[in-house]
């Protein structure tokens, strides 16, 4: 060894004493690393190295490797001491970073490589340089993958193009790439080296024979038409070699314990499968598409499962020769590589035959996909686990529906795809440009990546989970890639708070499972996938679907609605320039904006339909509502209003209280967002919006509406199952606890009233269903609202304050139980139901145990509901012959409430009008103090509620189209005899059904003859629907106002206050018949533009000749018209002959509210000769014009 050692030394002659540690040290690792069993320390007879690699000795394989890698530098006159030789185990347990190694590199050349790839990398950073060398031998490994392997152990190498005579050689590496570990975590070996061009072999060319394309020469090789005939006279033993081009490589697939692919061989007239396994599963990489090879000894074997066709296979003397050439220079076929993969303009072409169309018109469409070659550059890794990719910035790439290749692609990757299917728009949130790769398609990664890259974030599921999914049901790519991206989005908005990664994408397979609610591809053919003629897969066919549902996150629909929420302009009508100032900042004070999930049913904040996905979960204590669920997730939560249908009611909607609701993981299918705006202003007029000065206050409220009919239960909570299981439904989704079993040795007694439910009160040590409680069980009979009050529970002294709170009134109708654990909402057991003598109150009065204390209570029980405490609702009840249930009070609807004598009602209706109610204070001037609900019913009867909000919160759901129920409203009479309800502190509202714009209109109001409507007997109806014709006009006012006195206004202001701002008003009192009688009615703005009969042009030009003048008024006189100004003027006489036409004197129908202030009959005086009478005459029926039917 040591003289070994001293020749090395004197050959190369070391100028330094650093250099010749440096070849010390490199002898050294040569002898010890590189195989010391087959290599020989000393040197053989002469320098001269022997034929073989594994004769050769340490002292020749040094010098070899020396010579190679003084001819690879950049500096050629001195030894590279800056590199070292490592070992494949150093390199696996000390390099924890991605690197690369170039002994040729100068630092120039280093900085211009790293400069062009962070250019091209879109903001990854290039690999770091090191300067290590690698030298071992390339062996085969586990299922065909490539290894570097020395005397310390092996690594996986990646190789673009290698050759299959180069294993089992000795190789030096002089340009690599180190991945420190395999992105899915799921490799034993925690390393891959990528070998960027060819290895330096470390032995005699010739005998490799790589010159004349590597091995001995094939005998006897046919071409692909010849051999095709072997295929069908089979010849036991008989042994074949073919040439021919490479024309489909398909990838690895493990089978059965069975390890194999196929490529197909072509010439110009036949194709012909070979299958290749066992111990040349390393050629996957050396086969490319468009290399000319040949293949020796191959048998005729039948390939079951694939209609009983025959096959070429492998066996243990075949060869691969790439590279071929025959030698009479016959060639395959005319096909190449820059034929197979064209540029990235194919798919350009594509969007131009298919352009872009119109969501909102498209329907549902089958597409066929295409078949394609593709070269280009991984730019994004969209989600690794499940096989998303981004190629040159605008193309998707999806591997997903091949096996998992053992190396993950990276951004900067360069790949050459074939026979991989184009899809044009099968996913709207994916590029609109998709490749999918099949089991016939072919990926090869042509140059592997000079960047870092960044490890796949957490919310990314990385372990092959909807792949896998995948291969177990197999769906269309259209499905699949909507999962995708639906689990990307989950992945954010649930995991890690709420779920983990892998119960992401099975919530989000479920999801798409039920709503597609179509059956998939079915059971893949993987042998008829790779080799029929012609091709079919699950991605042949893909469906384009623009009304496919977008998932949302609850911040994102937060944000969504509160932008532009103080838009006031577009609060206002369409002609809002005309209103008045009190019109304008009454029409401000309250407005709401309801936007729905689906845009086919209404106004939507998308394009298209979307799905909420949380947990349905009580309201913080800190919530703005918090008498209502919210459904929160890991980025927020919004708060609801649930209804759902009861089924005992004929499928009627009803206000939701089943408890078991809580807790439960949901998708809201369809929903209704809402904007409620508060807005105290005043405005001198339309052009003043802009100046926040006129604002003295505002706030908006943000939430949403929906049925329970509409929901999807992903996880159910506990209550749920237990629900779902005793009412015969399926559970509707895993779940994550185990219930109690219940109880079989009890013979249970339903109760026969379906529709009566109760709740349970269980009680116990706070924080646990798994700790001992004692349970009762109540009837609740009545319900008040939500209120501030003083309950005095935290009475301090130095803090007195409200609280909110609510008080029922309950019957006890079992009771005290003890239980192990909380029973919660199980249906009810016998020792549940007792007589009225065991029936101990002393869990009323706040007992933690089992009552037993004897304790004999006089009065009515008062229980204040601890925090600890826990509340389940129970649908199905156990017979009680000792306890009566109380009648509930009847509900009423409006016309009933319209004609009873009850003071204390409950009234249910539809809410067709919302108006807020204000009240002045001397301190803090106008503020909103309650609300005024106009309901009705379906006869179209009116009934106004005024629900005073000064001493409660603030219910949401009160807007126009909702089915509201007020229990314990007051029903009162106004001094004009009109009738109204009034809000009490015992009052309670629950929104009963939400409304719908598909759903009909509300009823309209109900037709009316005049002298029916002012006859004493219909006094209640304040709106109605009534047709006549105009007898004459009693007058018409037309003026400009001051926006800031009300001062005429004419070019300038008349009261001299400065302003320069005006509005235009208009009035007009008619005189209508119909036969019965005769009424006043009052028209304004846009009403009295419709009875004029003028166009919007001839209005606007009216408005411009007013505003000369500022004023003009004209009433009748006798039998003509007259003016309070000079009655020639040209605008006088228009308006003389617009109302004297009989044009005017034409039927119409309109809708008109009547005034209530109005008085039933006046005194009149007359005259005849010397005396005087008078008389009571009935005073015209006074109305309001509030819709002018158009001619």
């Amino acid at each position: 060894m040591d003289s070994a050692l001293q020749l090395f030394l004197d050959r190369f002659g070391p100028s330094s004493e650093a250099e010749s540690e440096w070849l010390k040290s490199f002898f050294t690792f040569i002898c010890h690393h590189l195989c010391p069993g087959t290599c020989d320390p000393a040197p053989s007879a002469g320098d001269q190295p022997s034929p073989g690699p594994s004769q050769l000795s340490g002292y020749q394989l040094s010098v070899r490797v020396l010579q190679i890698i003084k001819d690879k530098a950049c500096v050629s006159h001195s030894l590279p001491v800056s590199y070292r030789l490592v070992s494949v185990s150093e390199l696996l347990s000390q390099q924890h970073l991605a690197c690369v190694s170039n002994l040729s590199w100068s630092t120039n050349q280093q900085r211009e490589w790293a400069k062009e790839a962070e250019l091209s990398g879109a903001g990854h950073r290039a690999l770091p340089r090191v300067n290590l060398l690698l030298i071992g031998w390339l062996r085969e490994g586990r299922g065909g993958e490539w290894k570097l392997a020395d005397s310390s152990g092996s690594v996986r190498c990646e190789l673009v193009s290698p050759s299959p005579l180069w294993l089992d050689r000795p190789v030096f590496l002089p340009h690599w790439n180190y991945i420190p570990h395999d992105a899915s975590g799921q490799q034993e070996e925690s390393g891959l080296v990528e070998l960027i061009g060819a290895p330096v072999l470390l032995c005699a060319e010739a005998e490799l024979g790589l010159a004349a394309g590597g091995g001995a020469e094939p005998v006897g090789a046919v071409v692909v038409s010849k051999a095709a005939g072997f295929l069908k006279n089979r010849v036991k033993g008989q042994r074949v070699s073919v040439y021919g081009q490479v024309e489909s490589v398909c990838p690895l697939l493990v089978v059965a314990g069975s390890t194999f692919f196929f490529f197909t061989l072509k010439d110009d007239t036949h194709t012909l499968p070979v299958l290749v396994k066992d111990s040349r599963l390393c050629w996957a990489q050396c086969v490319c598409v468009g290399q000319s090879v040949c293949v020796t000894a191959l048998r005729v074997c039948v390939l079951r499962g694939w209609k009983g066709n025959s096959v070429l296979c492998v066996t243990e003397r075949s060869q691969l020769h790439t590279q071929y050439t025959h030698p009479d220079g016959a060639q395959p076929g005319t096909h190449t590589p820059a034929d197979s993969a064209p540029s990235p303009s194919l798919l350009g072409n594509n969007e131009e035959v298919e352009p872009e169309e119109d969501p909102t018109q498209s329907a549902v469409m089958m597409k066929h996909s295409r078949v394609i070659s593709y070269q280009g550059t991984v730019t994004e890794v969209v989600n690794e686990g499940a096989g998303l990719y981004v190629i040159d910035r605008t193309v998707g790439l999806c591997v997903a529906y091949q096996p998992s290749a053992r190396r993950r692609l990276r951004a900067g990757d360069q790949v050459e795809l074939h026979h991989v299917h184009f899809l044009y728009r099968p996913c709207a949130d994916l590029p609109p440009s998709m490749l999918c790769c099949c089991l016939s398609s072919s990926l090869r990664v042509t140059t592997f990546s000079r960047l870092e890259g960044c490890p796949p974030p957490s919310r990314c599921p990385g372990d092959g989970v909807l792949p896998w999914l995948l291969a177990q049901n197999s769906t269309g790519p259209d499905q699949y890639l909507w999962v995708c991206h639906l689990t990307s989005q989950l992945s954010k908005s649930l995991a890690p708070g709420l779920l983990k990664q892998q119960c992401v994408c099975l919530l989000s397979w479920k999801l798409m499972e039920t709503l597609w609610r179509r059956r998939g591809w079915g059971q893949r053919d993987i042998y008829s996938e790779m080799l029929d003629k012609p091709h079919s897969c699950p991605l042949t066919q893909y469906r384009v679907d623009p009304a496919l549902p977008e998932y949302i996150s609850i911040s994102d629909l937060l944000q969504a609605l509160q932008s532009n929420v103080w838009s006031l302009k577009s609060l206002l009508p369409p002609k809002g320039s005309g209103l008045t100032r009190t019109q304008i900042n009454s029409a401000l004070s309250w407005s709401c904006r309801t936007l729905s999930s689906d845009p086919q049913t209404g106004d939507s904040l998308r394009p298209r339909p979307l799905l909420l996905v949380g947990v349905l979960q009580l309201p913080s204590l800190t919530s703005e509502f918090s008498q209502t669920l919210q459904l929160r997730d890991a980025t927020g939560a919004v708060c609801c209003v649930v209804t759902e249908t009861s089924k005992e009611d004929t499928g009627r909607q009803t206000a939701s209280f089943n408890t078991a609701w809580i807790g439960c993981l949901v998708c809201v299918r369809q929903f209704t967002m809402v904007t409620e705006r508060a807005l105290q202003s005043d405005f001198p007029s339309y052009q003043h919006l802009d100046e926040d000065k006129f604002i003295t206050f505002r706030s908006y409220r943000v939430y949403v509406q929906f049925s329970l009919d509409h929901l999807l239960i992903l996880s159910p909570s506990v209550g749920m199952v237990t629900h779902l299981r005793s009412t015969g439904g399926p559970p509707g989704g895993d779940v994550g606890k185990q219930t109690e079993e219940e109880p079989t040795d009890k013979k249970r007694r339903e109760d026969p009233n379906p529709s009566s439910s109760s709740v349970t009160m269980a009680t116990g040590p706070e924080g646990g269903a798994s700790q001992p409680c004692v349970t009762v069980v109540i009837r609740v009979e009545q319900k008040e609202g939500v209120a501030w009050k003083n309950t005095g529970k935290e009475l301090t002294e130095k803090k007195v304050g409200l609280q909110l709170c609510f008080s029922v009134r309950a019957a006890v109708i079992g009771p005290v139980v003890s239980w192990e654990r909380d029973p919660k909402n199980k249906p009810m057991m016998e020792r549940e139901v007792g007589p009225e003598k065991e029936k101990d109150p002393s869990v009323l009065i706040g007992c933690r145990v089992s009552g037993r204390s004897g304790v004999e209570l006089h009065t009515e029980a008062t229980l204040q509901v601890r925090s600890d405490w826990r509340l389940h609702t129970l649908t199905r009840l156990l017979q009680d012959p000792t306890c009566t249930q109380v009648e509930p009070p009847p509900v009423l609807s409006v016309s009933q409430v319209l004609d009873c004598s009850s003071e204390l009602v409950c009234v249910q209706g539809q809410v067709c009008e919302r108006v807020a109610v204000s009240s002045r204070t001397a301190e803090s001037g106008s503020s909103h103090t309650g609300v005024r609900l106009t309901m009705c019913d379906q006869t179209g009867q009116r009934l106004q509620v005024y629900l005073d909000l000064r001493h409660a919160p603030y219910p949401p759901g009160l807007l126009p189209g909702n089915t509201l129920l007020l229990s314990g409203v007051q029903r009162k009479m106004s001094r004009s005899g009109g009738v109204y309800c009034s809000f009490l502190p015992v009052s309670c509202i629950s929104v009963m059904s939400l409304g719908d714009s598909r759903c009909a209109p509300p009823p309209p109001v109900p037709k009316m003859h005049l002298a029916q409507w002012a006859g004493t007997d219909q006094h209640k109806c304040n709106m109605a629907q009534v047709k006549g014709h105009v007898a004459c006009f009693l007058f018409l006012q037309l003026q400009w106002s001051c926006s800031q006195c009300g001062s005429v206004y004419s070019q300038v202001c008349r009261s001299q206050c400065g302003s320069s701002c005006s509005q235009f008003e208009s009035r007009a009192k008619v005189v209508i018949e119909d036969g019965t009688g005769e009424a006043h009615v009052c028209f304004s703005g846009g009403p009295l533009q419709t009875l004029l009969g003028l166009a919007d042009s001839q209005w606007e030009g009216l408005q411009r000749a007013v505003r000369v003048r500022g004023h003009v008024r004209i009433f009748p006189q006798g039998r003509s018209l007259v003016c309070d100004g000079d009655s020639d003027d040209f605008l006088h006489h228009f308006l003389f002959c617009v109302c004297s036409s009989d044009v005017m004197c034409r039927p119409i129908a309109l809708t008109c509210r009547r005034l209530t202030n109005q008085r039933p009959e006046e005194v009149r005086r007359f005259t005849r000769g010397d005396r005087e009478f008078m008389t009571r005459l009935p005073r015209p029926l006074q109305l309001t014009c509030v819709h002018l039917e158009p001619d």
